[in-house]
């Protein structure tokens, strides 16, 4: 494997990791302003907020007003694969959310968690992209680690769950249109154009249920939210027009790593010893894919 090519999937790798503490910190915040503001509402105020700060440093780049074939960059997102990712990422984000509220948590984590492997699957079928037997057995056994980790229980499988399983095939093909987009869209440009989508469907769900008072904490909470979403939703971007997505789409599997540190630091949750094991089996699978992808 080439330098450059070499240097794409590290890239990828540190950038879909750091993408999952961010989205794994978002999370922690928004489930605890969930218990006192309506999700639609939450999601909406977040999403408000972090349209306008992915706005501003689009400015601060440069990008939003530039000039590229004699029209303004922002006009990158009235193209078709920009389109297609923003409701792509809007309706895998309603599935998900629709699943979630009928069903055990660890059952749609783990079921969630099986993204890198319909991303690996899609990118041979569509992206002709070569996957040796060494990385779809590493992606396996990165998701046999979910499932030890977060030992979902049998009776949370259900019609709700192939409602989530749904949402994982979007989002993963919601990736793959990210290498369909134009090297000349900037990233920060379809980040943009992803949380504006989900922005304007949760309003127009706030619309008919109402508004609820919104205090500072909740405010400030949200604000913060908004920047580790942001930052998530671009570095997903920049990680899925890196290197071989079959190499980078199993480090979201750090995202469980990320989940059982903060619950250890917060909250005080040990694993048990099938947890320990899953996550070895995780960090295991994670070290050979960096290897294979050098």
């Amino acid at each position: 494997m080439s330098v450059p090519h070499s240097a794409a999937n590290r890239r990828g790798i540190a950038a879909i990791s750091l993408c999952m503490a961010s989205f794994i910190t978002n999370d922690a915040l928004v489930k605890y302003v969930s218990q006192s503001l309506p999700a639609a509402q939450l999601i909406f105020i977040r999403g408000a907020l972090a349209t306008l700060l992915l706005l501003a440093v689009a400015q601060a780049m440069g990008v939003l007003l530039a000039q590229q074939e004699r029209a303004p960059a922002w006009r990158h997102l009235l193209q078709r694969p920009v389109l297609l990712r923003s409701g792509l990422d809007a309706l895998g984000t309603i599935a998900y959310l629709g699943a979630l509220f009928h069903m055990p948590i660890g059952n749609a984590t783990a079921i969630n968690m099986a993204a890198p492997l319909f991303i690996t699957l899609l990118a041979v079928i569509f992206m002709r992209e070569r996957v040796g037997r060494g990385r779809w057995l590493a992606t396996a056994t990165g998701f046999a680690g979910v499932l030890l980790v977060v030992q979902p229980a049998a009776r949370g499988f259900n019609a709700w769950a192939l409602l989530c399983l749904l949402s994982a095939l979007i989002s993963s093909s919601r990736d793959l249109v990210t290498r369909a987009i134009h090297a000349r869209v900037p990233s920060v440009l379809i980040t943009v154009a992803a949380a504006l989508t989900t922005t304007v469907i949760a309003g127009t769900v706030c619309a008919v249920q109402g508004w609820s008072p919104v205090d500072l904490q909740q405010l400030a909470l949200l604000s913060t939210a908004s920047v580790f979403l942001s930052a998530a939703h671009y570095l997903a971007v920049v990680a899925m027009r890196s290197g071989d997505i079959s190499v980078i789409a199993p480090f979201r599997y750090t995202a469980l790593v990320f989940a059982l540190l903060l619950g250890w630091l917060v909250w005080g949750d040990v694993p048990n010893p099938l947890a320990w094991l899953g996550i070895a089996l995780l960090v295991g699978a994670g070290l050979y894919m960096v290897r294979s992808g050098r």
